[in-house]
């Protein structure tokens, strides 16, 4: 047997949206199937967590242990991935002690905040980041591994650290090689 759903079996887990070359891997967890879009030319990795709204453009890659919670939304555009463990966050209990916090506890004795988190294109998160809710990695910013990307992250920048900031600038060469690739 195949490590990755066949076609037919993507198409039966009830995608909103689902593109051409998609694999995923039979040990990935799929919540609110009809809530995620993913496009052409994506990878999903063994032990990846996707629930809720979410949409995923074309060739990307989400490594192995990687968590996307859209419990607002997530965006990731073409050409971006997530290296193994990151964890995008788009709904987050509020943690000040004026509210209850987790999944067990009645709406109404929590205060959940929801925001948007978009990767644009050509954006690398490095292992172990994590993103929070209400952020936009600009295109082609990346992050170091174990980072911490609580604000915007300018485009073409490379960022680090817990909170991820920019330590030097992105070469933009890549958009010869992508012009290559898409020619093929």
């Amino acid at each position: 047997m195949n490590s990755f759903y066949s076609e037919e079996e993507l198409k039966k887990i009830g995608f909103k949206k689902i593109g051409n070359n998609v694999l995923i891997s039979r040990h990935s967890c799929i919540y609110s199937s009809h809530k995620i879009e993913i496009g052409n030319n994506v990878r999903i990795d063994d032990f990846s967590l996707l629930s809720g709204n979410i949409k995923i453009g074309n060739n990307v890659h989400i490594s192995a242990y990687t968590a996307l919670y859209g419990g607002g939304k997530i965006i990731i555009d073409d050409y971006s991935g997530c290296s193994a463990r990151c964890t995008l966050i788009s709904a987050s209990d509020d943690f000040s002690g004026n509210y209850m916090v987790g999944a067990i506890i009645p709406e109404e004795y929590k205060n959940v905040e929801e925001g948007i988190i978009h990767l644009e294109k050509y954006v690398q998160l490095g292992a172990n980041t994590t993103v929070l809710p209400n952020v936009i990695i600009k295109e082609g910013a990346v992050t170091g591994a174990v980072s911490l990307v609580n604000n915007n992250l300018d485009e073409w920048t490379i960022n680090v650290g817990i909170p991820a900031k920019k330590i030097k600038s992105r070469s933009k060469n890549l958009m010869k090689l992508v012009k290559e690739f898409e020619k093929k």
